[in-house]
């Protein structure tokens, strides 16, 4: 102990030990050391990590505003498409009714034409009969007056009289109505 207590007193407090040069000198070796070989790498990998992140974030908004694009492309698209069908349904429905209309007025003249036909050939057909009643009957009235009359009836003017005023009647009577 007196040993320790001697050394005390021989050093002097203001002035620095020798071993602390020594350590801030080691300690500058190691900051230089830290400084030279350690911090490069270490920043250059915290740098290439940012610019990552930094690439990252820029490829998120680059693919947000693509999918915000893609998205109104879509409906829009979708807008139009369906604008376009609208127009196409209102176009076929269009063309239904014209279509529709066409064929009913085809229809109508069809059947105009039909009874225009049927009833020219219903007249051809009457006035037909009425030649063959005429030649018929003026043949038959004829005999049966002279069966009748019990004479002659040669002539001939007097047999058309008769046999257009029996036809006359009959024309004059309506068509499928007989008198019972």
């Amino acid at each position: 102990m007196t040993t320790r207590v001697l050394a005390a007193e021989t050093t002097n407090f203001l002035l620095p030990n020798a071993t602390f040069f020594v350590e801030f000198a080691l300690f500058l070796i190691v900051l230089f050391v830290l400084y030279r070989y350690v911090v490069p790498p270490l920043s250059r990998a915290l740098d290439e990590r940012q610019d990552m992140v930094r690439k990252q974030v820029q490829d998120k908004e680059l693919a947000a505003r693509t999918l915000q694009e893609a998205r109104e492309r879509y409906e829009s698209e979708l807008a139009d498409a369906r604008a376009e069908a609208a127009s196409i349904r209102d176009e076929a429905r269009a063309d239904a009714a014209r279509v529709r209309t066409d064929l009913r007025e085809q229809a109508d003249r069809e059947v105009e034409r039909i009874q225009r036909q049927g009833a020219e050939q219903l007249a051809a057909h009457r006035a037909q009969t009425l030649t063959q009643l005429r030649t018929e009957l003026d043949g038959l009235s004829t005999r049966l007056a002279e069966r009748v009359i019990g004479q002659s009836l040669s002539d001939d003017r007097r047999r058309r009289a008769t046999v257009d005023r029996f036809l006359a009647e009959l024309e004059h009577t309506p068509a499928g109505r007989g008198e019972d």
